[in-house]
């Protein structure tokens, strides 16, 4: 019942007719009700009647016809001829009402136009009332798209995990059982955190900084784990992080980066450099790895990178910086992240 009545007072036609009703009572209470408040309503009736004429001939016929195909000087003459036909007829209603004050039917019979200026004008609101409805609604449409489009994007992160970092893991937790290594239990933690976190705790827009900082670590620990112990890999965090909240997943593209584009194209000496520093307004979140000239010419940069970009300038715009160095044997991507923003 309640959702019908929603329906209800929220559709077009209740909030088109109490548009009316409200003006129709308002050029009442306008009128000097000389001829006394029976003549006041019968004359406002039929104004409104002739409004609500050239209203919705203008907005369903004209506009849809004309203005909609880009044909403003046709739509602009199609208009001053609607308005031209319909005065006169609304002059003669009035003139007719107005059959016992014959003063005032010289005076409507001499200024024809105040009929027509009064309906070219009122159907023109319309027509700006229109325009600038369409505007909004298309703005909502296209944040809709835009969240729609992140929330969907979100959902495929979420559901997407790796299957070679997946099967690597699960490798090396297999090779951890055999030899009953006191390292198995807490590597099965860290990968059932890390889908934990991927499909339970990150369904909101924003997530606090502090999960995304356990996500990274976890996943850092488990390529560890599967590179060895030859390869390097540092994560550092400066500052109060505890009451920051970011888009979740939003680092994950750099990790996997360095990793993809980095550490498994170097032959020895391999590392990561990730950081991250939190301040009152700001971060910044610095990911370096060494790499082979080789790399520099064969994988210029993943995919994944391309799409976070288009992330930031969603979720962050112009409040983000993304800078990224490539040199021979360094790869360096530094995000400056606006988080703070209202």
């Amino acid at each position: 019942m309640l959702v019908r009545l929603a329906r209800f007072f929220g559709s077009k036609a209740f909030l088109h007719t109490t548009f009316w009703l409200l003006l129709y009572v308002f050029n009442i209470l306008l009128d000097d009700m000389r001829f006394g408040i029976w003549f006041s309503l019968i004359e406002n009736f039929f104004d409104i009647i002739f409004y609500i004429l050239i209203v919705y001939l203008n907005l369903l016929v004209l506009i849809p016809r004309y203005l909609h195909d880009n044909s403003f000087l046709l739509y602009s003459f199609a208009l001053i001829v609607s308005a031209i036909l319909i005065a006169p007829v609304n002059a003669l209603v009035i003139y007719l009402v107005n059959f016992r004050h014959p003063q005032d039917q010289i005076f409507i019979s001499g200024n024809l136009q105040i009929y027509f200026l009064s309906s070219f004008f009122i159907a023109g609101a319309s027509t700006i009332f229109k325009i600038a409805g369409d505007w909004l609604r298309q703005q909502r449409e296209q944040i809709k798209l835009k969240q729609d489009s992140l929330m969907s994007e979100l959902k495929f992160l979420r559901s997407q995990i790796n299957p070679h970092f997946l099967f690597n893991t699960l490798n090396n937790i297999y090779s951890l059982a055999l030899i009953k290594s006191d390292k198995t239990p807490d590597i099965i933690l860290k990968l059932s955190e890390i889908l934990r976190y991927m499909l339970y705790e990150c369904n909101a827009p924003k997530v606090p900084l502090e999960k995304e900082i356990s996500y990274i670590k976890n996943y850092l620990a488990l390529e560890k784990l599967r590179l060895g112990e030859d390869t390097r890999i540092e994560f550092t965090v400066e500052g109060p992080f505890e009451q920051v909240e970011i888009s979740p997943f939003l680092f994950s593209p750099f990790l996997e980066n360095a990793v993809k584009h980095g550490v498994n194209s170097v032959i020895e000496n391999a590392w990561i450099e990730v950081k991250l520093i939190v301040q009152e307004e700001k971060l910044f979140f610095i990911v370096k790895n060494n790499k082979t000239d080789v790399d520099l010419r064969k994988q210029p940069g993943g995919i994944g990178l391309v799409n976070v970009e288009r992330r930031l300038k969603l979720l962050y715009p112009d409040n983000y910086d993304l800078r990224i160095e490539n040199t021979l044997s360094c790869y360096r991507i530094e995000l400056e992240l606006n988080y703070n923003m209202n």
